[in-house]
């Protein structure tokens, strides 16, 4: 997802999304430990649309608070 399109969400979206992409995080870290297959490249994508939102929530808490 990019960034232009988690600007568009509202805040319970961006707070939902969060929480799905922790827990892929979360299942990737743990449901596959030890396995060769690993597709690290998601996991590392995960971690940065995580990054984007909380971003994008944090940036619009403090514009609410001005």
């Amino acid at each position: 997802m990019s960034y232009k399109e988690i600007k568009k969400k509202s805040d319970s979206e961006l707070v939902d999304y969060v929480n799905q992409q922790r827990e892929i995080i979360r299942n990737f870290r743990f449901n596959t430990s030890g396995s060769a297959n690993r597709d690290v490249s998601s996991f590392h994508s995960a971690k940065k649309e995580v990054a984007r939102a909380l971003t994008e929530i944090n940036s619009r808490s403090r514009a609410n608070k001005v």
